[in-house]
């Protein structure tokens, strides 16, 4: 369901409910690309069915679409277009296009090409959590998730996000559990991390598939490269890497997760999909936030007492980089 999430705190004046929610959206639907045009942009409905919903709704969490159309058209064809004109006006003129004529001309081109250009579709899941105020940007890259933000923000009136970010950084406690082998509990590290240095050279270290308890990996760590991608599970139900930038990415359900999901198909399938992800990582999440010292809170200047799994406040203050965390077998 989801493979990469970036985390946003959603601000306290929105109070938009799913119905309001997909009717904002509705305004702004895709609509595929019209022969000259080079991007598409808009919300369609998740499921990915005419008519649907535009904000689905499975135990209390939210679920939405943006969907891209972009014309594929290569530069090396439109230089050659390019050049095709330019010829036909020195034969015809006998004089060489300047370098503003060139670029009138490369409109020209590519204002006539982009009707036989090839089209590209792609989509970005939104995972809302209203009840927590929090809101997951199904993306690789921050420049996609900031362009979904920016157009949700455009289409639902009072909303404001704010990146989530911990109270101890992330590549610092990544190198503490890497240093001492002391994760929280739940989390194991896996095979596979990256470590960049801070000198002028910026050398990178990555291992694949390799043990990471080793004295190499100890040795690099002490001469000042900082993780900034480690591979982590928990509980054996899910397996992802976080970065230094707090992005969650190759997000893969485990067996364990899919124990007592009945068997589903179509629409079934689709509801059954969005509650195992919600529920599994639902859990995930507040824990590991909670395992990097907790939220940061802006407006206080520190570390905010976060929810845990079971409901009952966190502590304030930033708790070691291997501190346990509570129980979080009951949902978020």
């Amino acid at each position: 369901m989801f493979k990469n999430l970036i985390t946003y705190r959603i601000g306290e004046g929105w109070t938009a409910d799913a119905a309001q929610l997909a009717e904002q959206l509705a305004k702004q639907a895709f609509l595929p690309c019209a022969p000259t045009q080079p991007l598409a942009v808009g919300w369609a409905p998740p499921r990915g069915i005419e008519h649907a919903p535009f904000v689905e709704v499975v135990d209390g969490h939210w679920l939405i679409k943006l969907k891209r159309e972009q014309r594929l058209l290569p530069s090396s064809v439109v230089q050659e277009r390019v050049d095709e004109l330019c010829e036909h006006i020195e034969e015809t003129t006998g004089r060489k296009p300047g370098k503003k004529a060139k670029k009138d001309l490369k409109e020209q081109a590519q204002h006539e090409l982009l009707p036989r250009a090839f089209t590209k579709t792609s989509a970005t899941q939104v995972w809302i959590a209203p009840a927590q105020r929090l809101l997951f940007v199904d993306a690789g890259s921050s420049s996609r998730a900031d362009e979904v933000v920016t157009l949700l923000i455009q289409a639902s009136p009072g909303l404001s996000l704010q990146l989530v970010q911990t109270a101890e950084s992330p590549a610092a406690v990544m190198a503490a559990w890497l240093m001492d082998g002391v994760t929280p509990e739940g989390f194991q590290i896996e095979r596979e991390c990256e470590l960049k240095g801070s000198d002028e050279h910026k050398p990178v270290v990555r291992y694949a598939r390799h043990p990471l308890d080793i004295d190499e990996v100890r040795a690099h760590l002490t001469s000042g490269k900082m993780p900034t991608r480690l591979a982590l599970s928990w509980r054996d139900r899910v397996a992802f890497t976080l970065t230094e930038g707090l992005a969650i990415k190759k997000i893969s359900f485990l067996e364990l997760a899919f124990e007592g999901r009945p068997e589903a198909s179509g629409d079934e399938a689709f509801d059954a999909d969005l509650a195992l992800a919600t529920g599994e990582l639902g859990r995930l999440i507040p824990a590991l936030i909670e395992g990097l010292g907790g939220e940061h809170d802006f407006a206080a200047g520190g570390p905010t007492a976060t929810a845990t799994p079971s409901g009952e406040p966190g502590r304030a203050t930033p708790e070691p980089a291997h501190a346990e965390v509570g129980d979080d077998s009951a949902p978020w």
